[in-house]
């Protein structure tokens, strides 16, 4: 098989582990592969790649949508070095208010699928980071939501004490005041 599928602590969250072909070249690597993902239950169309690069320093998340614009993403760290952060905010789920955090990076070239319904968030951990990521819904202002990401309540232990944040970042909501 290409991936390796790691199921997480977190309802629907899984760790995705490609198989890297290397030599003096380079290497080569399968990101996604419907097939192999349908057989591990990560059903759906991705519909939206995006791209993102970020300095160092940098907390971005945790972002959501809402509603009918939900998404599940599959993110995938291509520079540099970042803690990923995925939050279970379903509240019927029995991982309701659970987090999973994992190193993704440039070198180990891990990639997480994150299902509709959690938050998504990361830092950065080296001077420049830029990630991929699909998903499966396409994005719509009006319906983005976010928890505020240093939430007491959930306790992430963010690798960055004092963080660049957007403005909108700053702002967030503590789980228990999402609706």
């Amino acid at each position: 098989m290409t991936f390796e599928f790691e199921k997480t602590a977190v309802e629907g969250v899984i760790l995705i582990k490609p198989k890297v072909f290397g030599d003096e070249r380079g290497f080569f690597l399968e990101t996604y592969k419907k097939d192999d993902f349908e057989k591990e239950g990560i059903i759906g169309d991705f519909v939206q790649d995006n791209h993102s690069k970020s300095k160092g320093g940098v907390i971005r998340g945790l972002h959501f949508q809402k509603g009918k614009y939900a998404q599940a993403k599959l993110v995938r760290c291509i520079k540099g070095k970042l803690f990923d952060v995925a939050v279970d905010i379903r509240k019927e789920s029995p991982t309701y208010g659970k987090y999973f955090a994992v190193t993704l990076s440039e070198e180990n070239k891990h990639c997480l699928y994150i299902p509709r319904g959690c938050a998504h968030g990361f830092a950065t951990l080296s001077d420049e980071v830029e990630m991929e990521y699909k998903n499966d819904n396409l994005y719509s202002f009006e319906n983005e939501g976010g928890l505020i990401w240093n939430d007491p309540e959930i306790n992430i232990p963010w690798p960055i004490k004092n963080p660049i944040l957007s403005e909108k970042d700053k702002n967030w909501p503590k789980l228990k005041e999402l609706n």
